[in-house]
């Protein structure tokens, strides 16, 4: 037994009293073997700066899956088929640990650095995690090819961009229906004012935006739900480094 090994708290009762769930001891197994890749990953790439046991099932995987608590609540929803795309991944997260939770759940790991999709696709098969689809592109250029535009139910976007640029990644890409998780540390008051109007151009709505603190550092994090309701403009998402050079604003009011 390696007596350096770092060991994720168990955090059981935790997971229960916020998430109204808890992990089978195969991903409590899935979620160590990951914390350990993704140390060991951090030699070679710039994955994460957060590499303590107790930071990472926090920031990590507990805030990964804060984000979806309202399908881990509703557990009719855990046996239905849903396509996911976890936009800018990084390392994986939110991602792989939603991937974990949901089996069921086909979930494609978009980033634009070939490096960290060429892990993923390593540390996938370590996992042994079968319903993960790593691919290295831009969103700008994904969301206009038909393949992959306005097929999936949910999207995930953390730590990415403004939201009024995250609105614009991640709208395109969901069916008629769909939802976009935005997860965001602060929600700043100008980023409340253009966002409805924002989302409304590209064809949906914001649904709910939940304020909450993480169980173990007491961090202010939001999540901001988009609905898609209707079919998004074929101009967006705009070209590559367009949504972030020229944020989307909606109507200017004189």
């Amino acid at each position: 037994m390696d007596n350096n090994r770092e060991i994720l708290p168990e955090m059981n009762s935790v997971w229960q009293e916020t998430l109204n769930w808890q992990p089978t001891a195969q991903q409590k197994e899935q979620f160590q073997k990951l914390y350990e890749l993704i140390i060991v990953g951090n030699k070679k790439l710039n994955l994460t700066r957060i590499t303590n046991p107790e930071e990472f099932w926090e920031k990590h995987l507990w805030d990964s899956l804060r984000g979806i608590k309202f399908i881990l609540e509703n557990q009719i929803n855990w046996q239905e088929e849903k396509k996911v795309i976890d936009i800018g991944t990084g390392a994986g997260f939110p991602g792989l640990p939603v991937a974990i939770t949901l089996p069921q759940y086909a979930v494609t790991l978009l980033d634009s650095t070939r490096k960290k999709i060429s892990f993923l696709e390593n540390i996938l098969t370590d996992l042994a995690i079968k319903n993960c689809f790593p691919l290295a592109n831009r969103i700008e250029q994904i969301g206009q090819i038909f393949q992959y535009r306005e097929i999936y139910d949910i999207a995930l976007l953390r730590a990415v961009a403004p939201t009024v640029v995250c609105a614009e990644y991640a709208l395109p890409m969901l069916k008629i229906g769909g939802i976009a998780i935005l997860y965001r540390g602060n929600f700043t008051n100008d980023e409340q004012v253009n966002l409805p109007e924002v989302v409304k151009i590209l064809g949906g709505k914001i649904e709910t935006i939940e304020e909450f603190k993480t169980p173990l550092s007491n961090s202010i994090r939001n999540c901001i739900y988009l609905r898609k309701l209707s079919n998004t403009p074929i101009n967006y998402p705009r070209s590559v480094g367009v949504p972030s050079q020229k944020p989307l604003l909606g109507v200017k009011k004189i």
